[in-house]
């Protein structure tokens, strides 16, 4: 389980220029390379670096939406998908859908094929892939994908054990930028080490001691300055892949 229905996308950070003020994004219906429709939500934006967001476990919700429109607000466009379009159809996922027999049925596969699609609807010069928990660890797959305009992949507290990502970790093709959480008990240290020891391209792997799983959260004043810093480095990462 990753963030509740009621989480709250932390601000950006203090003294950052926000372009175009984060105007609200709108809904789409996607297909994937497979033929699956999908749905997504666009917040538009001018800048050249694009942001794929991948959601947790529960799939495309209001947060994510959230979080597209903060990226927008910073200049970034991006777009926020669902994965159940295989399984559960169209729709926003409220707090009465049961997720788990769907995304048991999510394969890295299913979302390398609806991240493509995502990418192609963004038009941006590069993209990058935004995840967190299970969104995460398919963030850190697409690294080994090899998508045309893929930049760059991010995963928030994304799982390590399972779903063979420290397998794929030395077919990373694009930078790679880990979040960890200090107490996130299902992500121990030795696993992001070994990660960390397998990655084979430029990457950043950073843990949070004391936090939580699922801290990028306003509501979490206790980790505010964790959140901040996580956005930092996110925005980071994006500037030092426009300058490359």
């Amino acid at each position: 389980m990753c963030f509740p229905f009621d989480a709250i996308v932390p601000d950006l950070p203090p003294g950052f220029q926000v372009i175009g003020g984060g105007a609200a994004g709108e809904r789409l219906t996607l297909t994937s390379t497979d033929g699956t429709e999908f749905s997504a939500y666009l917040a538009r934006a001018e800048g050249p670096t694009g942001v794929v967001i991948l959601p947790d476990v529960r799939g495309l919700f209001r947060f994510y939406e959230e979080l597209a429109e903060r990226f927008a607000a910073a200049g970034h466009p991006a777009i926020a998908f669902d994965y159940f379009g295989r399984t559960a159809g169209l729709g926003p996922r409220d707090e009465a859908f049961e997720w788990r027999p769907h995304i048991e049925q999510s394969t890295p596969e299913h979302v390398a094929q609806d991240v493509a699609a995502a990418i192609e609807a963004l038009d941006a010069e590069r993209v990058v892939t935004v995840g967190f928990c299970f969104g995460g660890s398919m963030s850190f797959h697409q690294a080994a994908e090899g998508h045309a305009g893929l930049a760059g992949a991010v995963g928030f507290y994304g799982g390590l054990s399972r779903r063979g990502v420290i397998e794929r970790a030395p077919d990373a093709k694009v930078p790679v930028l880990g979040l960890f959480a200090g107490d996130d008990e299902s992500i121990p240290q030795h696993e992001i080490d070994a990660f960390d020891a397998a990655l084979p391209v430029e990457h950043e792997i950073h843990v949070y001691p004391g936090a939580p799983h699922s801290f990028f959260d306003r509501r979490a004043e206790q980790y505010a300055s964790e959140s901040q810093d996580a956005w930092e480095r996110i925005l980071g990462f994006i500037s030092k892949l426009e300058a490359a």
